[in-house]
């Protein structure tokens, strides 16, 4: 008798995320014209090979803190859970369908059917390039979009829509857009590298 394999993306985690080297914010209501601002914060840990373990949480009232599980596949991980690539994927195409469906329930557009397709290509010479003593490099080459829609609306309304999504999405945003960002080492207890740019 087979048995069935063992694969697990997440489920709710009882407590938020507890990061240890920056406070998480509080949200605040914001004030017309002034946009939201929310954040997202992460706590994960390596465990056993490539698995890995992370509680995620918004910090807006009423998300709840989901604990993820992430894996590779063999022969470096197990294939217990998706690759971390997928999660970001994932995360790209979905948050362009929220303000997709958000946008067309607001503005009472019909809409038979949306759909949306994605393809990212990314680059690393890990597995074959380090081998002969380079550096691992990774990188991505392009993120592809196509989003499907039949509607009986006007071309130009559903063109309208798709505008608005994609000025609306802040995962389209952070792939079409230098942003600051900073990353941090802390290595026994002392920070030992910090740089950052935009």
């Amino acid at each position: 008798m087979a048995t069935e394999k063992f694969f697990h993306v997440g489920e709710l985690n009882a407590e938020q995320p507890q990061p240890t080297q920056y406070e998480p914010s509080k949200f605040a209501k914001a004030r017309h014209p002034e946009p939201y601002r929310f954040e997202v914060n992460l706590t994960a840990e390596a465990g056993d090979m490539q698995k890995k373990t992370g509680v995620v949480s918004v910090n807006i009232p009423g998300f709840s803190p989901v604990k993820l599980y992430c894996d590779e596949q063999p022969p470096v991980g197990n294939d217990t859970a998706p690759p971390p690539l997928a999660f970001f994927s994932a995360g790209i195409g979905f948050c362009l369908m929220t303000h997709l469906t958000d946008i067309l329930n607001a503005r009472k557009i019909q809409v038979d059917s949306l759909k949306l397709e994605q393809r990212i290509v990314f680059k690393t010479n890990l597995g074959h390039m380090r081998d002969h003593g380079y550096m691992t490099d990774g990188g991505c080459d392009i993120v592809e979009t196509h989003v499907i829609i039949e509607s009986p609306e006007p071309e130009e309304k559903i063109k309208d829509l798709l505008n608005e999504a994609e000025n609306g999405c802040m995962a389209h945003y952070a792939l079409r857009n230098p942003i600051p960002w900073s990353t941090r080492l802390v290595y026994n207890g002392e920070e030992v590298i910090s740089r950052s740019g935009n």
